[in-house]
């Protein structure tokens, strides 16, 4: 998954504004307590920070986007 595929899908998800709180705020425990900001800028893989997200918010984010 491409990075730019990831933020749409986010904002898709969530809304502009709270996709980008989202991403500097909330620490997720399946990014070993990593911000998503934080879990790319050490090399994490945008598919990968996905699937966490999928797994923490499966009734928020739309089924044909997991």
């Amino acid at each position: 998954m491409r990075l730019t595929d990831f933020w749409t899908r986010l904002e898709e998800s969530f809304g502009g504004a709270y996709a980008q709180s989202l991403a500097a705020d909330h620490t997720f425990a399946g990014l070993d307590g990593r911000t998503i900001n934080e879990a790319f800028a050490q090399g994490e893989d945008a598919a990968t920070v996905w699937r966490v997200i999928v797994a923490a918010y499966p009734d928020r984010v739309p089924s044909r986007l997991h």
